[in-house]
């Protein structure tokens, strides 16, 4: 069967559900760079035995796969069409889920591959987006104040002293919070999850 670049791979060839990026690589047999960017459905369908052993990583176009992928050196075709088949399973590709799936993966140590949608869905994360981190942070400190402490929050709401404030870094910044702060493209989210 023929890919896209015309190599012959021994197996069928193995499609995927949503456009994860591209990726630059590296061919141990040539011992050197890959000579153009690949799709992910080429990391994925790449026969080592046939092209040469290689390794590849993201190229930078895809947000959500960079932020999965940031601290790895090299990624499989494996852990494409994992995550691919568990973005399915989850039920789209959105900033949303990538962000979760990142939580996941890169803040509680899951492996991708044993990754389900009961552990993404099973963390306690409150997730907010925007444009503006400092306009995120109050969002979140006032909406998770509200919701983890409704009488302190009602108190707090109906005093009629000026000096009582609510500070919002103080709060978000406490042990209680791990929050997290990512640029997705032009969009900026907020991660915050119980400690």
């Amino acid at each position: 069967m023929e890919t896209e670049n015309n190599s012959t791979l021994t197996g069928a060839t193995i499609a995927l559900h949503f456009d994860l990026g591209t990726f630059e690589g590296f061919n141990f047999r040539l011992n050197g760079a890959i000579d153009r960017v690949l799709t992910a459905e080429e990391v994925v369908n790449w026969e080592h035995d046939a092209h040469g052993e290689a390794e590849f990583w993201p190229s930078g176009d895809h947000p959500g796969v960079a932020l999965l992928f940031k601290h790895k050196t090299a990624i499989s075709g494996s852990e494409l069409q994992a995550l691919d088949c568990l973005l399915q399973d989850l039920g789209d590709d959105s900033d949303y889920n990538f962000l979760r799936v990142h939580h996941a993966v890169n803040c509680c140590g899951y492996e991708l591959a044993a990754l389900t949608v009961e552990k993404v869905e099973d963390q306690p994360l409150h997730i907010f987006v925007g444009t503006s981190f400092m306009d995120l942070r109050r969002e979140a400190a006032f909406e998770l104040f509200e919701l983890h402490y409704p009488d302190e929050y009602r108190v707090w709401e109906n005093s009629l002293c000026d000096g009582l404030s609510f500070d919002e870094d103080r709060f978000l910044d406490s042990p209680s919070w791990h929050v997290e702060e990512i640029e997705l493209g032009d969009t900026k989210a907020l991660i915050v999850a119980c400690n």
